[in-house]
């Protein structure tokens, strides 16, 4: 609606992850190396948390864009499976054929996989998203498959990407095996004031802006106090006050504007 108005060539606060649109914040890029870390010095269990909209599915993405093909990925985003169902899974996006095994048979050929992978120079690594769903005995049966390893090192890394009730689970008395095998965990706080404005302003230029500035201080004093930092509702406030600035002929967002779309 507003993309010729404004002069852009794309949406500049679309609220699905485009890597392309990370703005790499101190807490963005000390999660990417803490991720990226884990896994190149296979660390076994590496922990991401993060309230809701705070942009933990776009580092993952930013994440894969970075590993490069000795790397083999499976991404599970369904977190309320039987482990068998997991391993399906899985084996669907190593390519592997799970039809007709059972748990034990499924666990074998994962086994054999990982270690022909490992000998290959290769690295497998599975991401588990909203794992703050997962049940105690389900992160239990995953612990199971961080056993896979030779006496050098882990054949499997696991990347946990939750909301911060995944961290009650976790150090929960029932897992205290499984919280002795995270080696790494990183919570991504909300952006600063400073940072939410280059945050706002990086957004823009990349999907285009032709001008310098679109919105003033005081329209981002507004939606720095209504979003608190949460980059998924500084997207949404800022795209309704884009429509509402187009609907009213105005070329710059100010204050009064943003109240008008809280």
């Amino acid at each position: 609606m507003y993309l010729n108005f404004f002069g852009f060539k794309e949406h500049p606060f679309n609220v699905t992850p485009d890597p392309k649109f990370l703005y790499f914040g101190e807490s963005y890029q000390d999660a990417l190396a803490y991720l990226i870390y884990g896994i190149r010095m296979r660390k076994g269990f590496v922990v991401l948390t993060g309230e809701i909209g705070i942009g933990k599915t776009t580092v993952i993405n930013a994440l894969l864009e970075r590993l490069d093909d000795s790397h083999r990925i499976a991404h599970l985003v369904h977190s309320n499976l039987s482990l068998k169902d997991m391993l399906r899974f899985i084996f669907r996006d190593f390519g592997l054929n799970p039809e007709a095994k059972s748990k034990s048979e499924l666990l074998l050929e994962l086994q054999d996989f990982l270690m022909r992978l490992d000998h290959k120079g290769g690295n497998a690594v599975l991401i588990i998203d909203e794992a703050q769903n997962l049940r105690s005995w389900q992160l239990e049966e995953i612990r199971l498959l961080s056993n896979i390893e030779t006496a050098k090192r882990k054949l499997i890394q696991i990347v946990l990407v939750g909301q911060p009730e995944l961290l009650h689970l976790i150090n929960s008395n029932e897992l205290r095996q499984f919280k002795q095998r995270i080696s790494l965990h990183f919570h991504l706080k909300p952006l600063p004031r400073e940072e939410m404005d280059a945050y706002v302003e990086h957004r823009v230029k990349m999907a285009g802006f032709p001008g310098k500035q679109l919105f003033d201080e005081g329209a981002l004093d507004e939606i720095y106090h209504f979003s608190e930092g949460i980059p998924r509702l500084v997207n949404t406030l800022c795209d309704r006050a884009m429509v509402k600035a187009c609907v009213s002929n105005q070329r710059k967002i100010d204050r009064r504007l943003v109240r008008q779309v809280i």
